[in-house]
C-alpha cells in the first residue's frame, strides 16, 4: 500500500474525512501494520443529505441505458487499473487466485448488469409490467403494472470476505435502478475497498453522490432512513438478526435485505462409487471450497453428506489432496492457500472448532504436518485445513449449528438418500447445495426437496463439470441468498436484483391513459394513421402508437398447398380433408406460420428504408383457427422504443423498436398475436 493510503479514510460529502489513526489493520500475512481506521466521527445527516439532494437528482437524470453505459465503462476502467488492487488484496491473505474472484469477479459482475440493463430495461426510468389486463368488457378500461425508482437510499453493510465484489454486486443493481448508496466495509479488510473506491472515483465515471464509503462504524445511520431507503447486509446470521429488529426499520418498513452465512452441503449420490468420475468430482469440489478463500466464503461446503459406504474412501481421498495443499504467503507461486482475514478471525475459528471437534473424529488437520511457508509467517493468521467425520449426523446436532468460518468441513455419514436429504435440510436454510450423481432420476428425485431449503442447487456430474463454475460461486446471473439461517434474502439474478430497487406499483385507467404512462403502445389505445408507412420513419421521428391497418388477403386452398411444399410440412389439419373435419376445428386450416407470413407480406414496406432488420418474434400466439376462404389483416403499431445509444460500423445510430401485431379475420375476431422486434436507424 502506498503511504498517502496507509490511513484509511471514509469518502462522505464528496469529499475524503480522516487525519487522525484509530483502530490498526495488521497483514494477515505477516502480522504487519498496514493501515488505521480514522478516529473522525462521520455526520450521517450530512451523508444522507448529500445522497438525497446531490446522488438521487444525478442519477435520475439519466435513464436504465445510460446508466448501463457507465457501469461498462466502470468495469473496463477497473480491469485497467485491477494490478493495483491486486497488490492491496495480499495483505488480505488472499492468493492470486483468491483475488481474481473478488476484484476481476467484481468488475464481471459491472459488465454482467451493463448487459442486463441494455438488453432488459427501458430507455426511460419506468419498466412496464405488462401485458395490461381488461378490466372491462367494452376495452375501455384496462390495469397494469409498473416499476419505478424508489427515490430513495440504499445502504449497503458488507462482510470482509469479498471487500471488492462484494461491494460491486449489491452497487451495480442499485446504480442501475437510480438509487445512491452508502457503503459500509468490514473494518478487517476495509483497506481494500478503499483502494476500489479510490479508483472508482479517480475515474470521473459516476455522477456525484452515486457512492460514498464509511470507514469504521455506522453510527445513527439507520435512525436517519425513511420508508423509501433500502438496507442490505452480508455477514453472520447473529448480526442481521439484531439489524433485522432495527427499530426505525420497523417503525418506517424499510425494506431490509440479509445474505447470511450458512451451513452449506455438499451431497454424493448413492448412485456414486469410488470408480466413478463423479467421486473424484465430489472429493475435488470439497477440497476447493475448504482452501480457496481459505474456507472464508459464505457459499463455501461445510458439510459434505456422504454414503456410508464409501466415507472412509471419501476421508481419504480428500487427506490427500488437502496433504498436497501449500499454505503460506499468497506471494510465492507454489502457495494455494493463503491465512484467515485477521487475528481475530483465527481466533473464532479455532473456538468454533472445539465446539464441532466434541463427538466428532477430526481426521485431517494441523497436526499432519501444518508448516506454513513464507518470511515472518509466524505472526499471520494461518489456519490448517481441518477435515472432521461425523458418523451420526442426527446424534451431533453442532454439525448442522456451527459454522467456522474457515477452511473446515465435516464429512456426515448417511445410510439412505431420504436420510442424506433430512441431514441437508438439518442446516436449517443454506445458500447453496450441491449433489453430485450421474442418475438423473436421483436428481429428479432431490432438487425439488432441497430446494425448499436451498437459495441455489448445483447438480455435478461428469457432462457438467466441463464447464461448471463450481459449487461456491455466485453468478451474476443467477439469484444469490437462501431461506432460514441464510438470512431469507436475494441478491443478484439478473434483471431481479435491480427490481428489488425499484417500486412497484398497480396502475389502473384506460388503455390510452396506460399507454401515455407506460410509454408503450397498449392495446385499445388510440392510434395515429397516416400516409407514411410506420416503416419509413427513422427511429427519433418515430412515436409510440403510430400504426398500420393493412388491407385484406383472404386464404385459398393453393395458398395452404404452396406453403406446405415450400415449408414440408403436411400435417393432417391442412391437407386431410376427412380427418380435419373430424377434428375440433371441423375443416381443414391454414398453417400457423402460413397466417404469419402473409401478415407480414400485408404489412412490411419493401424498399430500402430506415427499418434495418427483424431480429425476432415475441409473445407469439395463434389465438384462432384461419380456413379457406377466411380473409385476415393486420395491425401494425409502434408499441415500445430502446435507444441503446450504439451505432453501426458507419457510425449511424439505431434503436430496437417493438411493434405490436395484431391479426384478426373477416369477424374482426383475433387470429394471431406478437411483438416483432426491429433494429430501426437514426438520422444519419
Amino acid at each position: 500500500m502506498t503511504a498517502q493510503s496507509t490511513l484509511l479514510q471514509s469518502y462522505i460529502g464528496g469529499r475524503w474525512i480522516g487525519s487522525t489513526a484509530a483502530t490498526p489493520l495488521n497483514s494477515a500475512v505477516n502480522g504487519r501494520l498496514i493501515a488505521s481506521t480514522h478516529a473522525e466521527s462521520i455526520d450521517f445527516d450530512e451523508a444522507v443529505t448529500y445522497a438525497r439532494k446531490q446522488g438521487l437528482p444525478a442519477l435520475l437524470a439519466l435513464d436504465f441505458q445510460q446508466r448501463a453505459g457507465i457501469l461498462r465503462a466502470l468495469a473496463k476502467y477497473l480491469n485497467e487499473h485491477k494490478e493495483q488492487l491486486y497488490a492491496v488484496s495480499a495483505h488480505t491473505g488472499a492468493t492470486r487466485a483468491d483475488s481474481w474472484i473478488d476484484i476481476e469477479g467484481g468488475s464481471g459482475t459491472l459488465f454482467a448488469y451493463a448487459s442486463v440493463g441494455g438488453n432488459e430495461f427501458p430507455s426511460g426510468n419506468l419498466v412496464h409490467e405488462g401485458p395490461a389486463i381488461p378490466l372491462g368488457k367494452q376495452g375501455k378500461f384496462a390495469g397494469t403494472h409498473i416499476l419505478v425508482p424508489r427515490g430513495g437510499v440504499a445502504v449497503h453493510i458488507n462482510a470482509f470476505n469479498f471487500p471488492v465484489w462484494g461491494m460491486l454486486e449489491k452497487f451495480a443493481p442499485t446504480f442501475l435502478a437510480g438509487m445512491p448508496c452508502l457503503i459500509k466495509p468490514a473494518t478487517a479488510t476495509s483497506y481494500l475497498t478503499e483502494a476500489a473506491v479510490r479508483l472508482i472515483n479517480a475515474s470521473g465515471l459516476l455522477p456525484a453522490g452515486s457512492l460514498q464509503l464509511i470507514i469504521g462504524g455506522t453510527g445513527d445511520l439507520l435512525d436517519r432512513l425513511q420508508g423509501q431507503d433500502v438496507v442490505t447486509f452480508t455477514g453472520s446470521a447473529d448480526t442481521a438478526a439484531k439489524l433485522r429488529v432495527h427499530p426505525n426499520l420497523i417503525r418506517q418498513s424499510i425494506p431490509f435485505n440479509a445474505e447470511a452465512d450458512s451451513l452449506n452441503c455438499a451431497i454424493l449420490g448413492p448412485d456414486v462409487t469410488p470408480d466413478d468420475e463423479e467421486f473424484d468430482l465430489f472429493v475435488k469440489e470439497v477440497a476447493r471450497e475448504m482452501t480457496t478463500k481459505a474456507g472464508q466464503k459464505c457459499t463455501a461446503i461445510r458439510r459434505a453428506i456422504v454414503p456410508r459406504q464409501h466415507i472412509d474412501a471419501v476421508a481419504e481421498r480428500l487427506r490427500a489432496r488437502l496433504a498436497k495443499t501449500v499454505v503460506g504467503d499468497p506471494a510465492l507461486e507454489q502457495v494455494r492457500m493463503g491465512p484467515l482475514a485477521s487475528k481475530a478471525q483465527q481466533h473464532d475459528v479455532a473456538e468454533r472448532l472445539a465446539l464441532l471437534k466434541a463427538g466428532n473424529e477430526q481426521i485431517f488437520g494441523a497436526g499432519d504436518g501444518f508448516s506454513p511457508v513464507g518470511d515472518a509467517v509466524g505472526e499471520g493468521a494461518f489456519f490448517a485445513p481441518t477435515l472432521l467425520l461425523c458418523r451420526d449426523g442426527v446424534a451431533n446436532p453442532a454439525v448442522h449449528d456451527v459454522e467456522a468460518f474457515g477452511p473446515v468441513s465435516t464429512l456426515i455419514a448417511y445410510d439412505d438418500f431420504d436420510a442424506a436429504l433430512d441431514l441437508a435440510a438439518r442446516g436449517r436454510g443454506s445458500l447453496v447445495g450441491s449433489l453430485v450423481t450421474h442418475d438423473p432420476k436421483v436428481a429428479a428425485k432431490a432438487i425439488p426437496i432441497a430446494a425448499a431449503w436451498h437459495g441455489r442447487l448445483l447438480i455435478l456430474d461428469r457432462e457438467a463439470a466441463v464447464e461448471s463454475t463450481g459449487h461456491g460461486s455466485p453468478l451474476p446471473q443467477l439469484k444469490h441468498g437462501g431461506p432460514g439461517r441464510a438470512g431469507g434474502g436475494e441478491e443478484l439474478g439478473g434483471a431481479r436484483a435491480v427490481k428489488h430497487y425499484l417500486q412497484r406499483a398497480a396502475v389502473q385507467g384506460s388503455p390510452t391513459m396506460l399507454a401515455a404512462v407506460t410509454g408503450e403502445h397498449v392495446r385499445g389505445a388510440a392510434v395515429r394513421e397516416s400516409d407514411i408507412h410506420p416503416f419509413r420513419h427513422h427511429f427519433e421521428d418515430l412515436q409510440i402508437g403510430d400504426s398500420l391497418l393493412t388491407h385484406r388477403r383472404t386464404v385459398s386452398e393453393a395458398d395452404i398447398v404452396n406453403f406446405g411444399g415450400l415449408s414440408g410440412d403436411y400435417f393432417y389439419m391442412h391437407f386431410d380433408e376427412i380427418a380435419a373435419r373430424e377434428s375440433p376445428f371441423g375443416k381443414r386450416i391454414a398453417h400457423g406460420y402460413f397466417v404469419l407470413s402473409a401478415a407480414a407480406g400485408l404489412f412490411v414496406s419493401p424498399a430500402p428504408g430506415p427499418v434495418l432488420a427483424n431480429y425476432g418474434l415475441d409473445t407469439l400466439r395463434f389465438v384462432k383457427p384461419v380456413g379457406i376462404g377466411d380473409t385476415i389483416r393486420a395491425r401494425l403499431t409502434c408499441k415500445r422504443k430502446i435507444d441503446r445509444n450504439k451505432k453501426d460500423a458507419n457510425g449511424v445510430g439505431q434503436g430496437v423498436v417493438a411493434w405490436d401485431v395484431e391479426v384478426t379475420n373477416q369477424d374482426g375476431e383475433l387470429v394471431a398475436s406478437y411483438d416483432i422486434l426491429t433494429l430501426v436507424a437514426k438520422k444519419n
